[in-house]
């Protein structure tokens, strides 16, 4: 089993940063894809960002190019979620996960099988 712990969420103002941390309990991950989720009330939970722990370019969801980077530290088994220019529209509980998506399936939350507890991210002035 596979221990996943998100932290970093909060109340910020729209156009504030935040950066989301997931921390993983195994000690390698290389042939997995790791990946931030997010869950509004009321809504289904919707792909973010995600990248294969071993190498590859990042895959992000077209709301946030440009202002959200996914990366990782290898040595702490952590991923990253550097949120820039936040909008209310951001507002959900984030979610990390962890797969073995192929490249067609990155962005499905059905190709992950291990999620952290998430955690919230408020947006609002």
């Amino acid at each position: 089993q596979v221990l996943l712990v998100e932290s970093g969420g909060g109340l910020v103002q729209p156009g504030d940063s935040l950066r989301l941390s997931c921390t993983a309990s195994e000690r390698s991950f290389d042939g997995y894809g790791l990946a931030w989720f997010r869950q509004a009330p009321g809504k289904e939970r919707e792909f973010v960002a995600a990248l294969r722990w071993s190498a590859g370019t990042p895959y992000y969801a077209d709301s946030v190019k440009g202002r959200f980077t996914i990366s990782k530290d290898r040595a702490k088994n952590t991923l990253h979620l550097q949120m820039n220019s936040l909008k209310p529209e951001d507002t959900a509980v984030y979610f990390c996960g962890l797969g073995r998506p192929i490249t067609s399936t990155i962005r499905n939350p059905e190709s992950y099988y291990y999620w952290g507890q998430g955690t919230q991210v408020t947006v609002s002035s």
